[in-house]
């Protein structure tokens, strides 16, 4: 665990995804305690014309925007951890992107044990059973 899904303003770019995707799981694991051998991450692109703010197209505003979501099995991270990792995502995204518009959201998902999993075992299969 976890997964993550990524929305990024513009056309894919090989060299920058790859910032991207280091820089998430980095801060998965430091900020999270999460391990990255359970760590997914997807991105999808979107045309700065396609992502609206306030009625306006990144394209008109000049700037770029992500929304990252990440599930995480809720009761496995403290409030203070998840305010740490917003913060730290959204700095990085501000150092790889630049002209990043402020709102670019980040969700961390707290799913429950029981209806969340890998590998077709839940989470609480895996805390009940010992599990790793």
């Amino acid at each position: 665990m976890p997964h993550i899904v990524i929305h990024l303003s513009g056309a894919p770019d090989a060299a920058t995804d790859r910032r991207i995707v280091d820089a998430v799981a980095g801060l998965t694991q430091s900020e999270l305690g999460k391990k990255l051998p359970v760590i997914a991450i997807t991105l999808q692109h979107i045309a700065h014309d396609q992502w609206y703010i306030g009625g306006e197209p990144l394209s008109a505003l000049g700037k770029n925007a992500f929304h990252l979501d990440i599930s995480v099995t809720d009761e496995t991270n403290t409030k203070a951890e998840k305010a740490r990792f917003i913060k730290a995502i959204y700095s990085a995204f501000q150092d790889i992107l630049g002209e990043l518009h402020e709102c670019s959201y980040v969700h961390v998902i707290d799913a429950r044990a029981a209806a969340y999993g890998y590998g077709g075992l839940t989470q609480e299969h895996r805390h009940q059973h010992g599990a790793a």
